[in-house]
């Protein structure tokens, strides 16, 4: 199984290397099976279990064993957990990354799942990772987050993830 996911992963790597920009290069389908963190999730794709991370957002770390997490990590995992877990979806897959993780857009019933993250102010836009024409629609949507000072955005001055990881050595 693990073979079969590192054949997939390297094929989309492949596909989605010889562009720069946010254009769906490939479509995977399924299930989720799992959400891990309010970004990671686990899709069923056929026999293939592909783990994802939603493009253009980075959401609160969530506390694992030994590892600290964030001031609204759980309910970002929740808030994921409630759009997508156990319900069939579309991953428009930008790239894979060094650890053959997929990274992509969810999309189910029409819906933007990466911009209702941020929308409701579960998660940053990710602007260091973001590409046109999505960073426009996802600072505007972090924007309105916090001036409704929604999910996160309700802390006085919330930590973004990228911040948390380097201090604590999460790489």
């Amino acid at each position: 199984m693990r073979i079969a996911t590192i054949i997939l992963a390297l094929a989309v790597f492949t596909v989605c290397s010889s562009t720069l920009h946010a254009s769906p290069l490939k479509t995977l389908e399924g299930t989720v099976v799992k959400v891990l963190d309010g970004d990671t999730l686990l899709l069923l794709s056929g026999t293939r279990t592909v783990k994802v991370r939603l493009f253009g957002l980075d959401a609160p770390e969530v506390r694992r064993k030994l590892r600290p997490g964030q001031p609204f990590g759980t309910e970002a995992k929740q808030a994921l957990e409630k759009k997508v877990e156990g319900k069939k979806i579309s991953i428009d897959v930008v790239d894979v990354d060094k650890n053959l993780l997929v990274i992509g857009m969810v999309k189910t019933g029409g819906r933007d799942i990466d911009r209702e993250m941020i929308e409701e102010g579960w998660a940053w836009a990710y602007r260091q990772r973001l590409k046109e024409p999505f960073t426009s629609r996802y600072v505007s949507a972090e924007n309105r987050a916090r001036k409704m000072r929604l999910g996160l955005w309700r802390q006085e001055n919330p930590q973004p993830p990228w911040s948390f990881r380097f201090e604590q050595k999460i790489h």
